[in-house]
C-alpha cells in the first residue's frame, strides 16, 4: 500500500520534492511513535511512610516499590492543600486551588455555599487533559474524581474536562466500582498502543480513604495483624496489586520503556483524633466499609496528618520511573517539587505548548525528574485552607490556614495572622524547630509575600460553577 502511494507521489511531484516529502513523513511518524506516555497513579490519603520502600513495619507494596527500584524517590514533594479536592485543583490546573475559590473538599451544595466554594472545578479553567488532547494524546481518568461530588447530580461529568474516556465515583452520574480502576486502565492502555497513540491516563486510587473496602483474600494476607491495622494493610496491599497489574501490561506491551509512571497521594494520611470504635460505615459514592478507626496511617514522622499544613498533611510519595530518562534507583532528598508543577512539566515531557495567556503556578520539572537538581526553586508556592485557632487538643497540628515557602523557609500562619511560626524546612522537614524569634527579617519577607499573594485571590467564586440545587 505505500509503495503504491509513492508511485502516485512522484508521479505529481518532482524528485526533489518527492524526496522532501517522504522525508517530513518519515520524521512526524517517528515522532508521533516517540512521545512518551504518561501513567499517573495518584492515591487518597496514601501517607509517605506507608510504603515498605519507606520502612514501614508491615505494610507490602512490591510493585511500587518496584518503581522506587527502577526510578527515583523524590522525598520532598508536596500537594497544594491537606485535603483531596484542592490538591486535586492544582494538578489539574497547574494554579494554587485558592485562585478558584477551593479551599477544602466538595461536598453537597449547602455545605459548599456556607465555605464560599463553588459546587465544581470550572470547566473554563487551564485543564491538563485538555491540553494534553489537544496536543494529539488520548487521554483517560479512572477511579476518584471529587472535583464535584455524586450529591450534585448537575455538575459536569469528567469527559467535559479533556477525557476521551472515563470511569469515576465522587462525581455525577453512574458511579465506578472502586476496585475497577487498574481493569479499565489495563484495556485503555491496550487500546491506545494498538491505535499506535501516545496516552495520558490518570489511575486515582481509593485507597486508603474512608470506607475501607476489604476483600477476604488481602485480609488473609495479614491475618496476624490486629484487626485494625489488618484492615488497613489489606486495602493498601490490593491497590499495590492493581498498580501491579498496570506495570505488567506496560512490560506485556513493550512500552514500559517509553513510559513516564508517577505514583503520588493526594494529601498526607488520615486519623482517627476521636477515639472512634471500629463499626462499618456507608459512603453514597462506594458503598459499605470500615471506618475511620482503621485508618493508621504514618507520616514518616512528619508533623501533623490529613487536613494539616504542616508536612505531615503535604507532604506525600512521589514515585517517577521512566527508563532511560530517569535515574534507576535513586532517591533524591533536596529538589522541591510541587502539584502545580505537574502540568508545565507533563506538557514539556509531551511537547505540548502551554496556551497563550496561561501563567501555570509551577514551574517545569523536567530536568528535575532527568536528575538536575534544582539548587533553590526561584518561585514560592503558597497554600491555604479553612482552619481554627486556638488549635483543638485532639488536632494540634490543624490551626495553619496560610502557608508559605520560599527558598529554604517555610512560614505558616493561623486565619488572622496573630500567630505565625518559621521552619527551615531544607533542613527540618520534621518542622521541629521555630526559627521566627530568631530571624524576624525572614518572618517579614516570608509574611510580605504571603500578603501580596492573598490580595490575589477572588473574593468568591464565579462563573458556571453552581448548582441549580443552589436555586431551591
Amino acid at each position: 500500500m505505500l509503495a503504491n502511494y509513492e508511485k502516485l507521489l512522484m508521479k505529481k511531484f518532482s524528485p526533489r520534492i518527492f524526496a522532501i516529502a517522504v522525508f517530513l513523513c518519515v520524521v512526524s511518524s517517528l515522532h508521533g511513535a516517540d512521545r512518551p506516555n504518561i501513567v499517573f497513579i495518584f492515591a487518597d490519603d496514601w501517607g509517605w511512610g506507608d510504603l515498605s520502600c519507606h520502612g514501614h513495619p508491615y505494610v507490602k507494596t512490591p510493585h511500587v516499590d518496584r518503581l522506587a527500584t527502577e526510578g527515583t524517590d523524590f522525598h520532598r514533594f508536596t500537594v497544594a492543600s491537606g485535603v483531596c479536592s484542592p490538591s486535586r485543583t492544582a494538578v489539574m490546573t497547574g494554579h494554587f486551588p485558592a485562585r478558584y475559590n477551593i479551599d477544602g473538599h466538595f461536598a453537597w451544595v449547602p455545605s459548599n455555599a456556607k465555605r464560599n466554594m463553588p459546587d465544581w472545578l470550572s470547566r473554563d479553567a487551564p485543564l491538563l487533559p485538555r491540553m494534553l488532547q489537544k496536543g494529539g494524546y488520548a487521554t483517560a481518568h479512572f477511579g476518584k474524581w471529587h472535583l464535584a461530588n455524586n450529591m450534585i447530580p448537575d455538575s459536569p461529568l469528567p469527559s467535559e474536562y479533556g477525557y476521551d474516556e472515563y470511569g469515576a465515583f465522587n462525581c455525577a452520574g453512574e458511579q465506578m466500582p472502586v476496585h475497577e480502576d487498574s481493569e479499565l486502565a489495563v484495556a485503555f492502555i491496550e487500546k491506545s498502543h494498538k491505535a499506535d497513540k501516545p496516552f495520558f491516563l490518570n489511575v486515582w486510587l481509593h485507597e486508603p480513604h474512608t470506607p475501607f473496602h476489604t476483600v477476604p483474600k488481602y485480609r488473609w494476607r495479614f491475618r496476624d495483624l490486629p484487626e485494625e491495622d489488618n484492615i488497613y494493610a489489606s486495602v493498601l496491599s490490593h491497590a499495590d496489586d492493581r498498580i501491579g497489574e498496570i506495570l505488567d501490561a506496560l512490560d506485556r506491551l513493550e512500552i514500559s520503556e517509553n513510559t513516564l509512571v508517577i505514583f503520588s497521594s493526594d494529601n498526607g494520611p488520615a486519623r482517627d483524633s476521636r477515639n472512634t470504635d471500629l463499626g462499618l460505615m456507608h459512603d453514597t459514592a462506594t458503598g459499605a466499609g470500615y471506618n475511620i478507626a482503621a485508618a493508621k496511617g504514618v507520616t514518616g514522622g512528619r508533623k501533623g496528618y490529613k487536613a494539616a499544613l504542616f508536612e505531615g498533611g503535604i507532604g506525600v510519595p512521589f514515585i517517577a520511573r521512566w527508563p532511560g530518562e530517569i535515574a534507576a534507583g535513586k532517591v533524591d532528598s533536596q529538589s522541591l517539587m510541587s502539584a502545580v508543577d505537574l502540568l508545565p512539566t507533563f506538557c514539556e515531557i509531551a511537547g505540548v505548548s502551554l496556551p497563550k495567556g496561561y501563567t501555570p503556578d509551577g514551574l517545569s520539572q523536567f530536568a528535575t525528574l532527568k536528575g538536575k537538581p534544582y539548587p533553590q526553586r526561584n518561585k514560592p508556592l503558597f497554600w491555604k485552607m479553612g482552619a481554627s485557632w486556638p488549635p483543638a487538643n485532639a488536632r494540634p497540628d490543624h490551626w495553619v490556614a496560610y502557608a508559605v515557602v520560599h527558598e529554604n523557609w517555610k512560614l505558616v500562619s493561623n486565619e488572622d495572622s496573630s500567630h505565625l511560626e518559621l521552619y527551615d524546612i531544607a533542613a527540618d522537614p520534621y518542622e521541629e524547630t521555630d526559627y521566627r524569634k530568631e530571624r524576624p527579617e525572614v518572618v517579614a519577607q516570608l509574611q510580605k509575600l504571603l500578603e501580596d499573594w492573598k490580595a490575589t485571590l477572588p473574593a468568591k467564586p464565579t462563573g458556571d460553577v453552581f448548582s441549580s440545587l443552589r436555586e431551591e
